[in-house]
Order: structure tokens, then sequence, then C-alpha cells
């Protein structure tokens, strides 16, 4: 728990809060993985974003942004509330919040949150409980939701957001409706004069990236775009909670042919510890190479 990122992209001040750490084995979250071409990225992989034993290394967190005088949350992470097996590990004990609030990003701070998709991990501290009743997290802030993905979303069936880790819409995101403070988007939207979305789908169909312009300096926060980094080296690697496999392939190689060998900053929001880094072609290939802080 706390800061695992601080850096700054132009005048755009960025730090990620981190709310759990975790391991995966590649094989049970990216279907398309083969130990053999893991191990090919194995040298400039491990140990930072690859175990010992080949599980590869996550993180659960929110994006803060300090961005054209306001303050700007993407994603609000798991959240304080039970969840499904097998993420009831995931639950959080309130401790982010806390975390949160020493980043300068409490409940009274936030002008803005960006919801880069409805998964569960992603939306959960958007709201939390008070006497009883699920109420807005950040009691000024507006939320942006693409139209796409809360109209998606909306119109699947229960017991499929169940299966498709969108189980809790009602807690997340009806609070917000009724007091007033939902604003959906297209997925290009202009932000502010640093900030715009990004559409990449795939993960979901509403999934949007967020891009930080300024003053000559970019950056590209990914969302679930890009769960690890080997993605970005391997980018037919997709995982098991995306609901259109061929078109998040799809996403990340625009993604990496777009950004590889430029001064484009990338933020994976899963990224393990630095988190940020740049796409540089070696050996005939394209990976990441993670900043120094």
């Amino acid at each position: 728990m706390g800061d695992s990122l601080r850096l700054r992209v132009g005048d755009v001040t960025v730090v990620g809060v981190v709310e759990r750490a975790g391991l995966s084995p590649a094989g049970a979250f990216l279907p398309a993985s083969s130990a053999r071409a893991l191990a090919t990225q194995r040298g400039w992989l491990h140990p930072w974003a690859l175990t010992d034993d080949n599980q590869m290394r996550y993180v659960i967190q929110a994006l803060c942004l300090e961005a054209d005088g306001r303050r700007i949350v993407v994603d609000t992470c798991v959240g304080q509330r039970a969840v499904p097996a097998p993420y009831d590990t995931w639950a959080d004990d309130g401790g982010f919040l806390d975390a949160l609030t020493d980043a300068g990003f409490g409940r009274d701070d936030v002008d803005l949150v960006i919801c880069t998709h409805l998964h569960f991990d992603h939306v959960g501290w958007n709201t939390m409980l008070e006497d009883g009743r699920w109420v807005p997290t950040f009691r000024n802030a507006r939320y942006l939701v693409t139209r796409t993905e809360y109209e998606h979303w909306r119109d699947v069936a229960v017991d499929m957001r169940e299966a498709l880790t969108v189980f809790n819409l009602d807690d997340v995101l009806t609070p917000l409706f009724d007091a007033g403070q939902v604003d959906l988007v297209d997925v290009d939207h202009r932000v502010s004069g640093s900030i715009d979305l990004v559409w990449t789908p795939g993960h979901s169909p509403g999934h949007v990236s967020v891009r930080i312009v300024s003053i000559g300096a970019t950056a590209l926060i990914t969302g679930d775009c890009a769960h690890h980094p080997a993605q970005l080296t391997e980018p037919d690697w997709y995982t098991v909670a995306d609901t259109d496999p061929k078109q998040s392939s799809e996403t990340r190689r625009q993604l990496v042919d777009s950004y590889a060998d430029t001064d484009v900053l990338i933020i994976g929001t899963h990224f393990p510890p630095p988190g940020a880094g740049h796409l540089v072609s070696a050996d005939g290939r394209v990976r990441f190479r993670p900043v120094t802080l």
C-alpha cells in the first residue's frame, strides 16, 4: 500500500497509489502465452516483473494526476466490498483511502474520476458504504464513463456481468447517477488542455486509455489494454478477462506501432513498479524499458 510511482509529464504530476500487489502464473491469466516464449523475455522482465518461478507481478492501483488546476483519479481499484472467488483475497481493508488522502487525493480533494472501463477492479472506490448505503466516495468530483462502455454493460444480463467481472454496477454507478455526478462521454473525449481519452477497445467495448500531453511531453496511461509489459512484446497474449481477444490484440499492436522508439512514456495501470517506461526496439523486437525513478 502506498505510492509506487511519482513523476512529471510536462506540467502534469502523476502519482501511483497501490491498493494491492500480487502474482499470477502467466498461463492462468494469459492463455495464449507459452513458457518457451516467456523464457525469451526473462532477461529484461526478471526480477521486477517476473519472479524466479515465472509468476507475473502486477499491482492494482489508481493513477492520480495534478493537471490543469484539477486533481484527477484514473480508476479506483477494488474497494471495500466482498468480491467473488477467485478474487476474494483482493478486497480492500480500507487502507487505500488513507493512502489516497496521504497522496493529496482525499475524498474532498478530487475534482474528477476517470473510469477507463467498468470491471470491478477499476471502479470499486467510486462509492463507499456510509450508514448502510453506498454513496459517492469523492463528494465533489465528476465521474467520467464512456457512453459506449456504460450502454454495453447496462444491457448485459446480470448473470453475464458476474461472469465477466462486472458484478457490482448497482453499487458503483447507481449512487453516482442518483447524486448527479456522472458524465457519459465519447471515447475520444477531451478532458482538459493536457488530458484526453484514447479509445483502446478489446478488453471491453468502451475501454479507453488516458493520454497526457503537456509542454512537449506525452504519456499514455494504458488502463487494461495491456496488463503486463510482456504483452507489449507479445501483443497476441490476450487475457482471460478480454471481451474480444482478437480486438485486444489488435489494439496492442497499434499501440506498439504508434509508440515504439518514441519519447512517449507508457504508464501501465497494472504494471509492477516502476510501472512507467518506453517501448524500444531490441534484437528485432519491441520491449518495454522501465524508467529509473
